[in-house]
Formats: structure tokens, sequence, C-alpha cells
């Protein structure tokens, strides 16, 4: 398994960004230490967490195009911000390009940008990796989100739920891009504050 990450890692070196690079090992990184913590499996986190953003290269019209290409459905949402579509056709390249057919490692890809209600343990982690992973920039609450990931994951996938609408909400063009399965998880994992 181990070797086939490493030869993941090095397909994704050439292709993203230095800085997306870096990104995704941060999220590597933390997806695994997150799944050693809550007993979750080490291998789809690992392949999920370097999965997560293998899209991210491709411009967004260039993600509108593959999408209508492989008949990847496109919402109104993600037709006005469509670097939101990186997860679904992550899932895609996942499936095609690097052979992942295991359903719960393309779940965690499909859902780590917006989250969902219930979401599974490895989608969790997932979601929480990319959002409290090292190299992200320091913006106000994420020390204690860093915290309490590694206490109460449900609590954490709270916090960062709240802190993205609140984002979004004081954007600019935030409720243009504003998924609806965003504000649904928020609205699921309020309870968990």
């Amino acid at each position: 398994m181990q070797q086939q990450i490493q030869e993941i890692q090095s397909k994704l070196s050439k292709k993203l960004s230095e800085k997306r690079f870096t990104h995704t090992i941060g999220v590597l990184y933390t997806a695994e230490a997150l799944a050693m913590r809550y007993g979750e499996d080490l291998d789809k986190a690992a392949y999920a967490a370097v999965l997560h953003d293998c899209a991210k290269y491709c411009s967004g019209e260039q993600m509108l195009q593959k999408c209508r290409k492989y008949n990847i459905e496109i919402s109104e949402v993600e037709q006005k911000n469509p670097s939101l579509l990186h997860a679904k056709l992550g899932v895609y390249y996942a499936k095609h390009r690097y052979e992942i057919d295991d359903e719960q490692i393309l779940a965690a890809i499909r859902w780590h940008t917006t989250g969902r209600p219930e979401m599974t343990l490895l989608e969790k982690i997932v979601f929480l990796a990319d959002y409290i992973e090292p190299n992200r920039k320091l913006i106000p609450g994420l020390t204690q989100i860093r915290q309490i990931a590694f206490c109460d994951i449900d609590k954490a996938v709270c916090m960062t739920l709240e802190n993205t609408v609140s984002y979004l909400k004081g954007s600019s063009r935030g409720m243009k891009c504003f998924d609806p399965n965003t504000k649904q998880a928020y609205e699921y994992y309020k309870q968990y504050q």
C-alpha cells in the first residue's frame, strides 16, 4: 500500500502546484494521525487524503468542461463557482486514473470540501485534515479546532462548518458559491456544539 501511495504522490508532484502539493502532503499526514487516533483504516485515510485535491490543477473552466465530458452532474452553485467541482472530478480521476474502487475512499474525496450530514468517520477525517493541516494559513478558530479534532471529532467538524458558513456569509461572493451541502451539514452537526 505505501508503495502505491508513494507512486500517487510522485504523479501528483508533477501535476499540482508546489503549494497545492505541500498542502496535499499535510493533509495526508494529518489524516493518518486522525485515523490512528480514531481507529480508522490507515490505508483508506492515506488514499483519500493524497487524492482529495487530485483535480485541483485544472482551472474552473477546465473543470466545467471535463465534468460535462464525463457526464458528472453540475449544480447551479457549481456552475457559478466551478472550483467546487474539484471534489466530484477528483472522484472520477481517483477511479479512472488511480484505479481506486473503494466507495468509502471515493466518498471521502467527494465530501472533503462541503461536508454532508451524517458523514462517515473516514469522511470526517479527510474533511478535517483538509481544514487543519499544518500548512494552512492561521485563521480565527483554527488553533482551537486543531486541538479539539483529536478529542471530539464531531465537535471539530461542527466548528469547521461554523467557520466556513460564517466566512461565506461575510464574503462578497460567498452566498453565490454557498453549497447547500455545507449548510445542511452545518445544520446537522450543530447538535455537537
